[in-house]
């Protein structure tokens, strides 16, 4: 659900906005969408990094990420589906 939103910028900021938006061939309000969305975005992964430094992984965790490097257990590529076998 969206919601309107109004507020006060610096003319300079409008103007460029302006023209950004006029560059780049979206309205206005979708370039400060967009805007908003990244900054917020970014102010998130900024958060989950300081949160990282005060509690990082611990060894368990980062046992996992060996897991990912296994591969299949067993090498399937020889199986075929049965209409396969037959020509089907």
């Amino acid at each position: 659900m969206s919601v309107m939103v109004s507020f006060r910028a610096e003319e300079d900021d409008v103007t460029a906005a302006d023209r950004w938006a006029k560059v780049l061939g979206v309205e206005r309000s979708e370039l400060l969408r967009d805007a908003l969305a990244a900054y917020l975005t970014r102010l998130a992964a900024e958060q989950e990094a300081l949160a990282y430094e005060r509690e990082p992984f611990t060894e368990d965790e980062v046992a996992l990420v060996a897991a990912d490097d296994w591969g299949p257990a067993e090498d399937w590529s020889d199986w075929t589906a049965p209409a396969d076998r037959y020509g089907r």
